[in-house]
């Protein structure tokens, strides 16, 4: 005999549910506290957590690490370059790879499979590193904040994603019925496929900001100039010379033991720091994940 609760499930019903319940909290424990320990560890005597006396709140409190590294003015130099390339990057790319995505998902475009063979041979084909640098050279791109952004404007990958999006989720019969009050492809694109996939739009911008965010390698190997350096080569300067200053003071004693302690606290400073705008962003991001903006749309 079946025991029913309150809401109509039975026994087994409730037990799968609690067990999923359990099951979710103990993946978001396992996600959620590296990042956590990551922050107390920023503003925590650096031995104590070295010794793992430090598991869930700070000991020892001190927000020196922070303020040495916003008291460099490189950081806010990085971080106005960084949220510019972030900014126009993101733009740029969404602005190239929707159209084009919208094109290639036509099926009435007859070029498109051919066109699609050219942009997936670079998914597995590339000139290599020597080769892309003497090409950036010859295009004047070297110390040139539009290395960030021209050499990446379209996405592949985000590219055959938006492309099965529209595909999938605008129906045919969705356009012929605005083609019969006289919409054009581009009315249709601008005012009907755009609106209706914010879900896709919020996602590969999403994809697009935080590897413009993260972008370290161009930065590396295409500027010399420090006016255009971005945040995550700033930081790792940062890094490395805190990393110089606590193994050059000495084999051991009080300075030692002093450049080691605050070095870390930089150490897991430079973390917050580079991920926080992200992680900020995000939620509000992530009500458009839904393809659900869909239903209703075609009425049939």
């Amino acid at each position: 005999m079946k025991l029913f609760s309150k809401k109509g499930k039975t026994t087994s019903d409730f037990i799968f549910d609690v067990v999923i319940f359990i099951l979710c909290v103990f993946i978001l424990l396992i996600i959620a506290y590296p990042i956590y320990f990551i922050v107390i560890a920023s503003v925590s005597d650096s031995t104590l957590v070295a010794t793992g006396k430090v598991t869930l709140y700070p000991k020892g409190f001190s927000l020196f690490g922070y303020k040495e590294i916003f008291q460099d003015s490189r950081i806010w130099v990085g971080y106005k370059n960084t949220i510019i390339y972030t900014v126009v990057g993101t733009a740029v790319n969404l602005i190239l790879t929707l159209p084009a995505a919208y094109v290639l998902s036509r099926q009435e475009f007859k070029a498109r499979k051919y066109l699609m063979f050219y942009f997936v041979f670079t998914m597995f084909f590339s000139g290599g590193l020597i080769p892309t640098y003497l090409l950036m050279k010859e295009v004047n791109l070297i110390n040139n904040m539009w290395v960030f952004i021209i050499p990446f404007s379209v996405n592949v990958f985000n590219l055959i994603i938006t492309r099965t999006f529209f595909e999938s989720s605008l129906p045919k019969e969705l356009f012929e019925a605005a083609q019969m009050d006289g919409c054009t492809h581009f009315q249709f694109f601008g005012k009907i496929a755009l609106p209706l996939s914010k879900a896709v739009i919020s996602v590969i911008g999403l994809y697009y900001l935080v590897g413009h965010w993260n972008d370290f390698f161009t930065g590396l190997i295409y500027i010399r100039d420090y006016s255009l350096q971005p945040l995550q080569i700033v930081l790792r300067d940062i890094l490395l010379s805190n990393q110089v200053f606590s193994e050059g003071a000495g084999s051991g004693g009080a300075a030692g033991g002093y450049a080691q302690k605050y070095a870390d606290q930089i150490k897991y400073g430079v973390i917050i720091v580079s991920t926080l705008p992200i992680l900020i962003i995000y939620p509000f991001i992530q009500k458009y994940f839904d393809k659900g903006v869909m239903i209703g749309s075609v009425k049939g």
